[in-house]
């Protein structure tokens, strides 16, 4: 007979911002130590491994550097930048009862004086498990009557635009790549931030398969593919309504997917005319005749995929770059074959029942009665510092509460974010594992957990398959999630409505919307129960089962989401609101075509790390060993360097009208003439105390009011 195994094994899943959404198994000893973390081997798309970020976990997890125990600022610290390791001597341990006490009562007190919407809470994907990123908090926020905070940083455009062309973001599955015989990497650093996408992209070919990846950095997918096409910032449309030109005057169409499943294409026809090679070659930098092989191949391969990722939509004319790419799927029918169309999000296709997890109508219970006023994460500088001073926009911000975020290292126009935090009369809280750049500036730090810490559930942006991540282990010290703080501090404040003593299992009944039958009322989800899904850890939607032989295309046939239920390229909405029904080349305020230029002539890309999420990991040892071969970086072009004076190594100065940044040239060929890039990095481990953020502007996206990180002008200059 065996002996029983001492060791446990946990189905987690990791809850961090990225689209691969991993089955995670972890062994757990007798002591409740979590040993061991793996990728679930039973899991279609992670295929029983991490990336080198989430491999080494248990490092954040034990960290000696966590946060275990509810602080507050020790009385006349002021706020600001604090050296790594010296952050303890500017706060002080107090239980969580003194904690949530005085948080309540200060919030009732900004409440009552300035009223509830001078109360802004800031998150976002820290954690992008469904009650994590979403649940509690609304509610207490709703009831309380603080601002509405609109999300829009990450990929709002992009979804927005995707949303106009096909109705919702759906795409191509991760397994379907493997039948693909062109793949285009649009804007999309697979190998850094996507991997779990690489085995069946490595699969397709070994089969024949062509890899081509369009972006201005020579990423590490692009260091990997069969064509690495270099185009400008910002040019995405420009160079997709030039392959239009190309692919319909060569008649290259499918005229009877075209006929059936779209509307508007006579109008499109006519903007692509607008497009020709050579006038699209000046735009992006590349030459009229790799334009025309890009189309020819595109059109004349089948099945072609192209995986879009949200970097193509952080410019000005986002929204306008991710619908052109978007459409020619649907111009060569591409949606018709198995390992053919397109994919940005598949996050669409996840039904989860956010009105029972949110309450929004609470809003009307709160003292304001009414739905409150909408802050654009995108300009936090602004909300802080001017909101406030046109009477029409209601109360100053007077305490932001900050959790699943960084936003002193993310946000844009950082030296007015910081200017904003600094405060003294800002009341802030924040919920985190470590001391961040926001923490720096905070009134009062709050413990959080890991994702092996908390229940969740959880679906997806890169697959299809809903999970269960189950709690492997005790809270470290007095580490609390999300859901157990809200509902301590509405307890706390009075907030008398049940829903806030729901345990996370009732709330995640709730957003899997259980019926009696113990089945999800959730489109797509009618075959899912929780039973099951705690048994076997992850199941496949509805539609992506396969039953037999009828493999799941997205797109490809039937009505869709869209008001005319095709494929729009032509937005009669958009044109109702006064903006461009089709897409366009306009560029951007920052750009060489500007005449910002003239002073500022170098486009910046502040680009992320392949070894962090965003901020996350960045302060972690091993994770930094990683980056080390790049850390303080600029990155020039030949010439650039050469009208100059910059030889590598130099120390130069990265500046614009809004900040300035320290780095040190680095003259490799990643960019191609006239672009310099920096990785972004937490702003307290430089040596000046800011990253790439002093850069970066509040103007926003053409679409959907996000943030426009990549239209951005610079100078370089030695040191």
């Amino acid at each position: 007979m065996d002996a029983v195994s001492p060791f446990r094994v946990v189905h987690a899943v990791c809850s961090h911002d990225c689209p691969d959404s991993c089955g995670v198994l972890v062994t757990v000893n007798p002591e409740g130590r979590a040993v061991k973390i793996q990728g679930d081997p039973a899991h279609p798309v992670t295929q029983g491994f991490l990336c080198a970020k989430v491999a080494k976990y248990l490092d954040r997890v034990y960290s000696p550097e966590r946060i275990l125990y509810p602080l507050k600022r020790k009385p006349g610290v002021p706020k600001g930048p604090l050296r790594k390791g010296y952050e303890q001597e500017a706060f002080e341990r107090i239980s969580w009862d003194e904690a949530l006490d005085s948080i309540a009562t200060r919030l009732m007190q900004i409440s009552n004086e300035h009223g509830p919407e001078s109360i802004l809470p800031y998150s976002y994907a820290g954690t992008i498990g469904v009650l994590g990123y979403g649940s509690m908090d609304r509610r207490f926020f709703h009831r309380l009557g603080a601002s509405r905070l609109d999300r829009t940083i990450c990929s709002e455009a992009g979804g927005v635009a995707w949303s106009l062309v096909y109705g919702k973001k759906i795409g191509i599955a991760p397994e379907d790549f493997r039948h693909s015989k062109l793949i285009l990497a649009w804007g999309s650093n697979i190998h850094g931030n996507n991997v779990h996408l690489w085995p069946f992209i490595e699969q397709a070919r070994r089969d024949g398969a062509r890899l081509i990846v369009i972006d201005p950095y020579r990423t590490r997918t692009a260091a990997l593919a069969d064509w690495h096409i270099s185009i400008r910032p910002g040019t995405d449309a420009a160079l997709a309504l030039g392959m239009m030109h190309v692919i319909l005057n060569e008649g290259l169409e499918d005229r009877a997917y075209i006929a059936e499943m779209t509307q508007g294409f006579d109008r499109l026809a006519e903007r692509a005319r607008e497009y020709a090679p050579q006038r699209v070659a000046a735009l992006t930098g590349m030459t009229a005749a790799e334009i025309e092989q890009l189309a020819r191949e595109y059109a004349t391969t089948h099945p072609t995929a192209i995986r879009l990722n949200y970097g193509v939509q952080r410019s000005e004319n986002g929204g306008a770059n991710i619908r052109a790419i978007a459409m020619l799927p649907a111009i060569t029918g591409a949606w018709r074959h198995r390992g053919g169309g397109a994919v940005l999000s598949t996050s669409g296709a996840f039904a989860w029942n956010r009105q029972a997890l949110e309450l929004p109508n609470l809003q009307f219970a709160s003292p304001l009665g009414r739905e409150a006023r909408l802050v654009n994460m995108s300009t936090l500088g602004h909300a802080l510092i001017e909101l406030g001073s046109n009477p029409d926009d209601g109360p100053p911000v007077h305490a932001l509460f900050v959790y699943n975020s960084n936003p002193g290292a993310v946000a844009p126009n950082q030296n007015a974010v910081r200017q904003g935090l600094a405060r003294p009369d800002l009341f802030t809280v924040a919920h985190d594992l470590f001391f961040t750049d926001t923490t720096d500036y905070a009134d009062c730090i709050l413990p959080a957990t890991t994702f092996l810490e908390h229940i969740d559930i959880q679906g997806a942006y890169g697959h299809y398959f809903a999970q269960l991540s189950r709690q492997a282990m005790e809270p470290l010290g007095e580490a609390r999630p999300n859901t157990w703080l809200f509902s301590q501090l509405a307890q706390r404040m009075g907030f008398s409505e049940s829903c806030f003593r729901d345990t996370p299992e009732e709330m995640i009944r709730q957003a899997l919307a259980i019926g009696p039958d113990g089945h999800s009322a959730n489109n797509g989800m009618e075959h899912i129960t929780l039973e099951e899904l705690e048994k076997r850890g992850h199941i496949p939607l509805a539609f992506h089962r396969r039953p037999g032989e009828h493999p799941f295309l997205p797109n490809a046939s039937g009505s869709l989401p869209t008001p005319s239920g095709k494929v729009e390229f032509y937005s009669e909405s958009l044109a109702a609101a006064g903006l461009d029904p089709l897409p366009a080349f306009n560029p951007p305020s920052e750009s060489r075509w500007s005449a910002a230029a003239n002073r500022y002539p170098l486009e910046f890309l502040g680009r992320k790390a392949d070894n962090y999420m965003n901020s996350t990991f960045a302060n972690l040892d091993g994770h930094r060993k990683f980056e080390a071969r790049t850390a303080n970086l600029l990155e020039m072009h030949a010439g650039d360097a050469q009208s100059r004076s910059i030889a590598e190594g130099d120390q130069v100065r990265v500046f614009n009208a809004r900040g300035a940044i320290y780095l040190t040239a680095h003259v490799n060929g990643s960019v191609p003439p006239g672009v310099v890039a920096a990785r972004l990095d937490w702003a307290k481990l430089s040596s000046e105390g800011v990253n790439v953020n002093a850069l970066t502007s509040e103007r926003l996206t053409d679409l959907g009011a996000g943030a426009t990180f990549y239209s951005t002008l610079v100078e370089v200059a030695k040191a």
